[in-house]
Parts: structure tokens; C-alpha cells; sequence
């Protein structure tokens, strides 16, 4: 009895016997027995005779998954029918597919069978061509050499022989050489055969392998022997070279191209270099020709226009002379026809006094809060919005500041806008600043509309605002004129509605269109320096689409958009016209009113942007340059009893520094004045801080701050670094600063008279005068005047006021006393001193 008795071995059902080669390290290997399982044949069962093939019979209800009704089982089939009909569906529409692929694919073999046919058909037309004409200049040039043989013949028949055979062959040689020059072989040729021709000779003589009996030809051919075998011929390589240059003049190869004559841009000054790829010509030659008309100069020299101008008339061009400003005429002014123009928005510019409620008014239109983040409630930028009202049109908006101070910013507000909204307070009717508002909207030409705000204020009187618009030429419409009024009321949201519909109304009337197809043009509302995003400018687009990644110019400035953000600060694409945006991308921070406009290149841009700084600064030095030494040495002497307040100001953006400027610069008389030093826009850095050292300037920050290292140089140096965010609190304080450099204003008050009766003298005072004090009191330390006949004669101080023979402070009306002047002795009886005391009192702009 074995181990395997009545047991089956351990393996795999159905398996297979085979071996598997293992290898090892070493080179060791080893066979190792494995079983493989084989595949099980599942054979298909035939349907059975209750179930028709399809499913189109529910069949027994036992082979019938349990838990399924009949229902059920139907709707499976039914399912199963409409997935087999899908598929069937969806391989005749694959198949119709490829078929449609293969028709397609046949024509476009079909298409380059053709294509290339006819690329060989001309390719063979134009071998055959070439082959023609090369057979044709074959047959001339025989034909030419038969003429030349000919008469070549009779010359050496008729040409006496000389003495020495030697000579006789090479004079024969030279005949024919010169008879047979048009296609003979060349120089070098000739002076081969001619070597060869000398070694042959000498081997006649005895002097080679000839003279030893051999036959066989040594050396090369001499021309002799050449014509002996059958006449001179021309060899392969002469004739391969012939066949191509025929072929390359065929084709219009080989030919010297014919000198171009160019028109040649020429500025003010150009560098060679530029000159030379102006002209398409090499620098190095423009270098030779300018060095002939003794200037040194390299490549990258710059010359003058007329030096320039020699230079291209030199090598046969014209030169046409360009001015620096034509740079700009890469800007499109192109007028829009009239298919083009679409219509857009109206651009609505809210004006008037401050604090009458322009801002409150643009938030209740909003529904936001831009007053409350507004410092002390006033606004001190232009902001620009747009608005979409309940009939779907949109307005864009701009807020601009009412203080005295922002007239500039008031005056770009009006230039840039189709309609002006004045807000005028019905409590507090016409006031100074709506009178320049109105002001600026008709030097702008723009329709007004008037809307009388706080209407629900219990001092509210309409018609007295509309009564007063009279004096200023503003005709209301009920009052027979064309300017609408709007009684609204930012803080209960009265009359808004119908202040949109007048907006409305009188866009309409305008008919506003622009072209949104051409490269973008819009004006700087607003241009400020931020700490994480760089020089932002808002934009408002009056013409053509902004897109993100178009190049622009705007004033000295120029860039490339990296971002465009919208009045609610989400990032756009584009900008349409009348779209206010924020651009990111500029290189510098531009001013405010400076024109935006797109151009193609980068190159571009930098070359007007570089041309507009330089003409800025020529006009400044021009400006300076104005004034003679005279006006110098006469504003240095009249400067001279001026005081100056010197200052350093920073501002967050450009309007509002503009605008502090110039409110400083009012403040002042003859005898004062403000001084800005510097204004700029961005945090207060380490150099403001060093020049106000300079200057021994504060520094005015509004709205702004001192970086760290600006901090810390302030501190070291002592420099007075004041921040403001209300305009109001600025301009005063240094209204007040400017005060204290005023001289103290010195009044007289009068205290008394006195009456000279008698003069004594007396030794070691002099002249001393016994007076009668006749009004007021006589003070000693009070300044005197001697009047004789009503006329001063002098002034001065009292040396010594006595009673009787005590020296005394003062002496009241009716007593008599004893006076001495300082240093002056003409005294007379009759004459009248005059008592007087000074002080001193501050004075304020």
C-alpha cells in the first residue's frame, strides 16, 4: 500500500503537464515542471421549444428568474429589442460614415494624383525646353568653329615656315589658339597644352622615351596631335558648365539684380546703423562712404539729417524727411463710417456744490454705500460707475468732488461726458460751487438736467432753486426753457425713477453711437500708484473695445493691459465704449486727462511715449529759458522779503495731489507763500523724506503713509512727517503754518500830549524841557514824537522823565514834569511832545 492509494494527486482540474527554464546567477539553470489549466468550450444550448428565438414569448415561467413577472420580463425583452435596434442603427450609420471617409479620401488622392500629373507634365515641358536650347547653342557653337577653321587655313597656308620645326608648331599653335578663341579652352588650358607641347617636342629630339624606340604616347595631348586625331574639340567639363549656365538663365538665375531705388525716412538725427537698414544697404559700406566725407564715425554713431541726406543721394536713393512728431500718426484717426457706429451708453457726470448730496445720490441709484467709506462724508476722487436702470439701458456714472479745491478735476469731469446731472440742495439752493459747475458744463457744451435734492427736508423750496438758476442763465422747462428739473430725494429714494428717464430721454435726443470694432481710445478719470498692483489708471473708454493684452500710449506713458477691472472689482476681458475700467500694466503712473490710446507694437508705443517725455521736457527748459538775467536778478531782489513755507506732498492718486497743489499754491500775499517742493502719488518713501531734509520741508501725506525705512529716516533726520484724509483739514493747517512766517503787525496807541513851557540846561544832561502834560499820561518807557507847527522833527525815546527833582515812571494830565530826548537837544518852548506806546499784533492769512 502506497501514499497514492484510492487518492487523486494535488493539481489543477483539467491541467496540462509542460516545463518552464529558470535561470539563476552564475549561469546556473534549472528546469522546473508546471501544469497549465486548459480552457473550458462552453457549447451553446439549443433553444428550447417553449421559447421562440428573439424573445418575442415570455417562454416557462420556471427557467424564469424568481421574483419576476410577466410583466417585468416583457419589458426586459422589450429593452433587449430596442438596444439590439440602437446597435443595428447605430453600425449602419457607423458604416455610412466610413463609407462618406473613403469617397473622401478617394477624391483627395484623386485631387493629388492630378495635381502631381500636371507638376510632371510641366517639369517634363520645361526639361525638353532646356534640352532644345542647349541643342541649339551646341549647334552654333560647331557651326562658329567650322567658320573660324575656315578661315584659319588660308592664313597658315600663306604664313612662311620657319627654320625650326619647333618654333614652326608652336607659332601654328598660337594661330589656331587665337582663331578659336570663342571656344577655345582657357588661359590656363592653353598654357597646360603649351608645357605639354614643350615636352613633346623634346622628346622628338631624342631627349624622352621616344628616343629609345618606345611607341607608346607619354604626357598629355598636345593641341597638334588633338587636331591631327580630328580637329580641336571642347571638353566635357567645358560643355557640362556651358549646359548650366544656359539652363540657370532660363530660369532667370545668375542675373545681377537690378539696383532698387527707395524713398528713405529721414528724422532729425539717425544712427548709421539704422540709416544703412533704412537704405538696404550694408553698414559697413555706409561706414566707407561717411568715412570719403572725412567723418569718423562706427555703426552705431548718430549723424545728423543733412550729413544723412548725402549719404542716400550717394547711393542713388531719396531721402524724404519726417518730423519727430510724425511718431504719433500711428495713432488711428480714421473717421468711423456711419454703418459702423453702434449705440452706447451715456456717459452722466453728477456735479455741484459740496455737501449737497452727489455721492448719496449715486449710492441710492446704486443701492451701495460709497459716502460712508467717503473721509468726513466728502468725496475726494472721481469715481465712475456703471448702472443698468429698470429698463434695461445702462448709464455710466462719474462722481466728482464739489470742494473748491477739485475745479480741475470737475473741468476733466465735464470734457469727457455727454450729460450733466447738477445737484443742487433745495434747502440751500445756488452756491459757489454750482455756479462753477454750470460753469463747466457750458464751456464743455453738454446738456444739464437739474436735480433739486433733499426734497424732503422741511425747508425745502424748489422753486426758489429754480429762480435762482435764472441769474446764471439756466432756463428751466417751467419756466419756458430746455433744462429739466427732478425733484429727488437721495434719502427716501423719491423721484429717482424719473431722473433715470430724463437721463434717458436726453440720451436719446443725443443719439450716442461708437464703433466697437476699432482699437480703443478713452481718457484718464483717475491714476494712482498701488503698493501690490503698480501704477492703476481708471479708464473710461469712449471708443473702440479694450481688450486684455493690447499695447497702449497714454501721455508719457505706455504699457501693456495685464488686467482690466470693473466698477464692482471683478476682472473683464474687454471694455466696450463707455465701460469705466481700471488698467493694470503701465509702466508709469500717467496724469489724470491724459488720452489712452492702443497701438500695434510694442516698439510703437515706446517710440511716442519717448518722444512725448522729451518735447514735455524741451518745453520746460524752454519756459526756463525764457527769463533774462535782468528778470532773474529782479525776481531774486523782490524774493527777497518773501517767506516760504516749503512742502513735500504725497497723495494716493493723481486728482487729489493735483488738486491739494494747487489749493497750496493760492495760499499766501506779498509778504508769504507756499511753496510745493515735490508732489507725487504713492507711500511716502526714504527719498521724499531726504529731500524735505534738503529743503527743511514737512511732508504731507494724504491718505497715504510712510514706508519703514521713510519712518526711520523721519525719525533720524527730524523730519515732520503730517498725515491728512480731509482736504479741509490740510489746507488749513498749513494756512495756519504759512501764518505764523507773517511779521507781527505793530499798532500805535496814543496816551498823551505835553506842552514845552521852558527849556533849561543843565550840566551833564543837556537840554531838558519843563513840560506841562496837557492830555492823557507821560510814560517813560513810551516811544515820543517833537512836533513844532504840527510837523514831527523828531522821534525817538525820553532819556529822563522827572516831578520836581525824582525820577518817575509816569506823570498824569495836568502835572508838570521835566523831559529829556536821547540824543537830540533841539528843543524849543511852544513845541508839543507827543506820548505814544507800541504793540505788537499776530497777524493771519
Amino acid at each position: 500500500m502506497n501514499d497514492t492509494d484510492g487518492k487523486k494527486p494535488l493539481g489543477l482540474g483539467g491541467a496540462r503537464p509542460g516545463s518552464v527554464k529558470q535561470s539563476f546567477s552564475h549561469g546556473r539553470t534549472k528546469n522546473v515542471v508546471v501544469e497549465t489549466k486548459r480552457k473550458k468550450v462552453v457549447v451553446p444550448k439549443a433553444a428550447t421549444p417553449g421559447q421562440k428565438t428573439g424573445g418575442h414569448t415570455v417562454g416557462d415561467p420556471s427557467r424564469r428568474p424568481a421574483g419576476i413577472s410577466d410583466a417585468e420580463m416583457e419589458r426586459r425583452l422589450a429593452a433587449l429589442r430596442a438596444a439590439k435596434a440602437r446597435e443595428s442603427e447605430e453600425i449602419a450609420q457607423r458604416a455610412a460614415e466610413e463609407k462618406a471617409r473613403e469617397e473622401e479620401r478617394e477624391r483627395r488622392r484623386a485631387e493629388i494624383e492630378a495635381k502631381e500629373r500636371e507638376e510632371r507634365e510641366r517639369e517634363e515641358a520645361l526639361r525638353l525646353k532646356h534640352e532644345e536650347e542647349e541643342r541649339k547653342a551646341r549647334e552654333e557653337a560647331l557651326r562658329a568653329q567650322k567658320k573660324e577653321e575656315v578661315r584659319a587655313k588660308p592664313a597658315a597656308k600663306a604664313a612662311p615656315q620657319p627654320a625650326d620645326p619647333a618654333a614652326a608648331e608652336a607659332a601654328a599653335a598660337r594661330a589656331e589658339t587665337k582663331g578659336v578663341t570663342t571656344v577655345g579652352p582657357r588661359k590656363t588650358d592653353r598654357d597646360r597644352d603649351e608645357r605639354s607641347h614643350d615636352r613633346n617636342a623634346d622628346a622628338r629630339n631624342g631627349k624622352g622615351k621616344a628616343a629609345t624606340g618606345d611607341n607608346r604616347r607619354s604626357g598629355k595631348l598636345s593641341l597638334s596631335e588633338i587636331e591631327g586625331e580630328g580637329g580641336r574639340q571642347r571638353s566635357l567639363a567645358a560643355m557640362k558648365r556651358k549646359q548650366e549656365k544656359a539652363r540657370q538663365k532660363a530660369n532667370g538665375f545668375g542675373q545681377k539684380a537690378e539696383k532698387q531705388a527707395r524713398d528713405v525716412q529721414l528724422p532729425e538725427t539717425i544712427v548709421v546703423s539704422e540709416l544703412a537698414n533704412r537704405m538696404a544697404e550694408r553698414a559697413a559700406d555706409v561706414v566707407k562712404a561717411l568715412m570719403k566725407m572725412g567723418m569718423m564715425v562706427t555703426a552705431n554713431q548718430t549723424i545728423d539729417a543733412d550729413t544723412a541726406e548725402l549719404v542716400i543721394e550717394e547711393f542713388g536713393h531719396k531721402a524724404v524727411r519726417v518730423s519727430d512728431s510724425d511718431v504719433e500718426q500711428v495713432i488711428d484717426q480714421v473717421e468711423d463710417a456711419p454703418e459702423n457706429l453702434l449705440p452706447r451708453p451715456p456717459i452722466v457726470t453728477i456735479m455741484g456744490h459740496v455737501d449737497h448730496g452727489k455721492t448719496s445720490l449715486l449710492d441710492a441709484i446704486r443701492h451701495t454705500s460709497v459716502v460712508s467709506g467717503e473721509a468726513g462724508g466728502i468725496t475726494q476722487h472721481i469715481g465712475a460707475y456703471q448702472v443698468k436702470a429698470s429698463n434695461g439701458a445702462k448709464i455710466t456714472f462719474l462722481d466728482t468732488p464739489g470742494h473748491a479745491a477739485f475745479t480741475s478735476m470737475r473741468a476733466r469731469g465735464a470734457q469727457v461726458t455727454d450729460i450733466v446731472v447738477l445737484v443742487v440742495a433745495a434747502d440751500d439752493s445756488v452756491m459757489p460751487q454750482t455756479i462753477e459747475a454750470i460753469n463747466h458744463a457750458r464751456a464743455a457744451n453738454v446738456p444739464m438736467i437739474v436735480a433739486i435734492n433733499k426734497i424732503d427736508k422741511p425747508a425745502a423750496n424748489a422753486q426758489k432753486v429754480r429762480t435762482e438758476l435764472l441769474q446764471y442763465e439756466v432756463v428751466v422747462e417751467e419756466m419756458g426753457g430746455e433744462v429739466q428739473t427732478v425733484e429727488v430725494s437721495a434719502k427716501t429714494g423719491l423721484g429717482l425713477d424719473k431722473l433715470l428717464e430724463a437721463i434717458a430721454l436726453q440720451a436719446e435726443i443725443l443719439e450716442l453711437k461708437a464703433n466697437p470694432a476699432r482699437a480703443a481710445q478713452g481718457a484718464v478719470i483717475e491714476a494712482k500708484l498701488d503698493v501690490g498692483r503698480g501704477p492703476v489708471a481708471t479708464v473710461l473708454v469712449q471708443n473702440g473695445t479694450l481688450h486684455r493684452g493690447d499695447i497702449f500710449v497714454v501721455g508719457e506713458q505706455w504699457g501693456k493691459v495685464r488686467a482690466l477691472v470693473n466698477d464692482k472689482g471683478e476682472r473683464v476681458e474687454e471694455a466696450g465704449p463707455s465701460v469705466p475700467v481700471e488698467v493694470l500694466g503701465i509702466n508709469g503712473t500717467p496724469e489724470a486727462g491724459d488720452v489712452l490710446n492702443v497701438v500695434e507694437t510694442e516698439a510703437q508705443a515706446r517710440e511716442i511715449a519717448d518722444y512725448r517725455i522729451k518735447a514735455a521736457k524741451d518745453k520746460r527748459a524752454a519756459a526756463g529759458a525764457a527769463t533774462t538775467l535782468e528778470q532773474l536778478m529782479a525776481k531774486a531782489k523782490a524774493d527777497e522779503n518773501v517767506a516760504e513755507l516749503s512742502v513735500v506732498v504725497k497723495a494716493d492718486v493723481q486728482g487729489s495731489a493735483e488738486a491739494i497743489v494747487q489749493a497750496l499754491e493760492k495760499i499766501g500775499n506779498d509778504e508769504v507763500r507756499v511753496r510745493v517742493i515735490h508732489s507725487g502719488v504713492g507711500a511716502i518713501t526714504e527719498s521724499d523724506i531726504g529731500l524735505a531734509e534738503a529743503s527743511h520741508a514737512p511732508v504731507i501725506g494724504f491718505n497715504v503713509r510712510a514706508n519703514a525705512p521713510a519712518r526711520a529716516a523721519a525719525n533720524q533726520k527730524g523730519v515732520e512727517i503730517r498725515y491728512y484724509s480731509i482736504i479741509y483739514d490740510l489746507v488749513d493747517d498749513i494756512k495756519a503754518a504759512a501764518s505764523g512766517l507773517l511779521k507781527n503787525e505793530v499798532r500805535e496807541n496814543f496816551i498823551g500830549y505835553a506842552a514845552i513851557k521852558e527849556v533849561f540846561k543843565v550840566s551833564g544832561v543837556g537840554k531838558v524841557a519843563g513840560c506841562l502834560v496837557t492830555e492823557g499820561v507821560a510814560r517813560r518807557s513810551a516811544g515820543v514824537r517833537l512836533l513844532r507847527d504840527n510837523v514831527v522833527i523828531h522821534e525817538g525815546t525820553l532819556k529822563t522823565l522827572k516831578r520836581f527833582k525824582d525820577e518817575v515812571k509816569e506823570v498824569p494830565s495836568g502835572q508838570e514834569c521835566g523831559m529829556a530826548f536821547e540824543n537830540y537837544d533841539d528843543i524849543r518852548p511852544g513845541d508839543v511832545i507827543e506820548i505814544f506806546e507800541r504793540e505788537e499784533v499776530e497777524r493771519s492769512l
